[in-house]
Formats: structure tokens, sequence, C-alpha cells
């Protein structure tokens, strides 16, 4: 987890602005096909305890019900993905470019890459899961 505890962020038009009161998670990189679709690219994202986070604006905030396990959160004036939320855990994952300022978190592995896009390379060093985090490596 970073040290830095207080962190905040936003969508674009700034409509949904959240605060985080404890520390984040590494930042993770998904390659899965329904991140790709949402994004267009891949999600990074960290995460913060469901009670370290403070969402303003969530008259703005749309969830989208992804798969039976997940839903994904966005801002429904301007588009911007902001969150996503496994329905069975006790934290909320962030995507990492809607933060501000330094944040103290990096990226610390890819998840999903066999479902990654052709047309990019995961030259890094990082660990690269077949799947999700607990699935072998490649």
């Amino acid at each position: 987890m970073a040290e830095h505890n207080n962190n905040q962020g936003s969508c674009l038009c700034g409509k949904v602005t959240y605060k985080t009161t404890k520390p984040l998670r590494p930042v993770v990189a998904c390659h899965c096909s329904q991140c790709r679709k949402q994004s267009g690219h891949y999600f990074a994202a960290t995460a913060v305890d469901n009670d370290g986070l403070i969402i303003e604006g969530e008259g703005n905030l749309t969830w989208f019900d992804a798969s039976d396990n997940a839903k994904r959160g966005f801002c429904s004036t301007c588009g911007s993905i902001l969150f996503w939320k496994n329905h069975d855990e006790d934290f909320t994952s962030i995507l990492a470019g809607s933060l501000d300022d330094e944040t103290g978190v990096q990226l610390e592995k890819h998840i999903f890459v066999e479902d990654k896009g052709d047309y990019y390379k995961l030259d890094d060093n990082l660990p690269k899961h077949i799947q999700g985090s607990k699935s072998p490596l490649i």
C-alpha cells in the first residue's frame, strides 16, 4: 500500500469527485476484454478499502453491472470511467488516471494478458498473469 492516504480525483467534467482516506493498493493493469471495451485500451487501477473512499456528486455516477461479479462506475455526464467494484469485496478499484497529483503508487502487475489487444506489447519486467491475479504467470 502507498504511504499517501489522502488522495483525490475526479471525472473529466468534475461532476463526480472523490477522496481517499486510506492507503492505495499498487496499480494493476487489466487487459481483459471488458476493460478494453469500456476504456478503449486497458484499465490501470489502484484500489482503496470501501470505508476509505468518499464520493461526492453520486447523482452523476452511474453503475453498470458488467457481470454477475462486478460493476463499473462512470460519470453519466462526461462518461469518464472512475471505479470498478466486485460485489463480494470490501474495496473499490479506482482508475489511476482519474487521480490528481502525486499518489505514491506504482504499476505492480498485469492481469488477463491472454486477452490483451494485438496492437501493443507488454515489454516491461512486471509479473504477467494469464487471467486474474491468482492465475499462472506467463
